[in-house]
């Protein structure tokens, strides 16, 4: 019965081990500078995106004052030429939050003149997660879905143990 009861608590242990690894972090996109033209440093944006680990599911918080800014995802080459003609999405009320839903790179900019020049832009490197799924918004629908399941077989196994 010990044995029972031990492997039962080992389930319940692994099952919230599991939650807590695929628990979406949240990111204030510059953090206290927020989202808006950076003042010196051209490359501000990438260099905060630079030493984080963005997952699928995790979501990316767009600071900014509606009707001073905006964020628009575009293509690679959009971002590279800080081209507004031919955005992927675009919103305008601040703050935006929006949830990585794929593995991948994604590229954000604010549309309004002179903002992206002035290095108004973010590319995020996405390495790792469960999902395919295009588009950027939405709840973290897969790592919910996972999180889900792993919790009501580890609790299954746990009620399986017991009887």
């Amino acid at each position: 019965m010990a044995r029972k009861i031990s492997m039962a608590a080992l389930s319940v242990v692994l099952a919230a081990t599991l939650v807590q690894i695929t628990y979406a972090r949240t990111y204030t996109v510059g953090d206290s500078i927020s989202w808006q033209i950076p003042n010196s440093n051209a490359d501000f944006y990438d260099d905060w995106a630079e030493n984080k680990d963005f997952m699928v599911g995790d979501v990316l918080v767009f600071n900014f004052t509606t009707g001073a800014h905006n964020v628009a995802e575009v293509t690679e080459v959009a971002y590279d030429a800080c081209s507004t003609t031919d955005t992927i999405f675009t919103e305008n009320n601040g703050p935006a939050r929006i949830t990585l839903k794929r593995t991948g790179e994604y590229y954000f900019i604010c549309t309004f003149p002179a903002h992206c020049f002035g290095g108004q832009k973010l590319k995020v490197d996405v390495r790792n997660g469960a999902s395919t799924t295009p588009g950027i918004l939405g709840p973290p629908s897969s790592a919910s879905s996972l999180v889900a399941t792993l919790y009501l077989v580890s609790m299954s196994i746990a009620l399986v143990l017991l009887c």
